[in-house]
């Protein structure tokens, strides 16, 4: 059965103990903890990766395409400058939903233009961890039908 690739970028591991106004409260572990009792549910399959790096996450995309049937992508800071990740997710030809926890449009301006948005099917911005759990949701839907 193929996976849903679930990544998150830099600094996302830090979830739960950074910026609790801005973030919450809930960590990147509990995150993928409901996300693993709702792709259950949903008949889904998951897999988890986050790194600071953007090589790992490129290598971990090249190595997961094959495998996978789409992406839900939380790129951290490299929604605003991470060309070689861009191009990686070019190249899976994987279905990409582009998540955020906090509002960036809300934030500071530099935080407002993502270079992954124009390749990805969606992005769900603004409405906590419960983001993911409606990426998931759309992703299973956009491959299913």
């Amino acid at each position: 059965m193929a996976n849903d690739l679930i990544i998150n970028g830099p600094n996302l591991n830090f979830l739960g103990r950074r910026d609790a106004e801005i973030y919450g409260a809930t960590t990147l572990e509990q995150i993928e903890e409901r996300l693993k009792k709702r792709a259950t549910e949903i008949g889904a399959t998951v897999m988890f990766f986050q790194s600071n790096i953007e090589g790992a996450i490129i290598d971990f995309i090249q190595q997961q395409s094959l495998s996978a049937q789409g992406i839900i992508l939380n790129p951290g800071a490299l929604s605003m400058y991470g060309y070689a990740l861009k191009d990686a997710l070019i190249v899976s030809k994987l279905p990409v939903l582009e998540v955020h926890i906090s509002n960036p449009y809300a934030r500071e301006y530099w935080r407002r233009h993502s270079i992954i948005t124009d390749i990805a099917k969606g992005q769900i911005a603004g409405v906590g961890w419960r983001g993911y759990l409606a990426a998931l949701e759309t992703l299973n839907a956009l491959i299913t039908d």
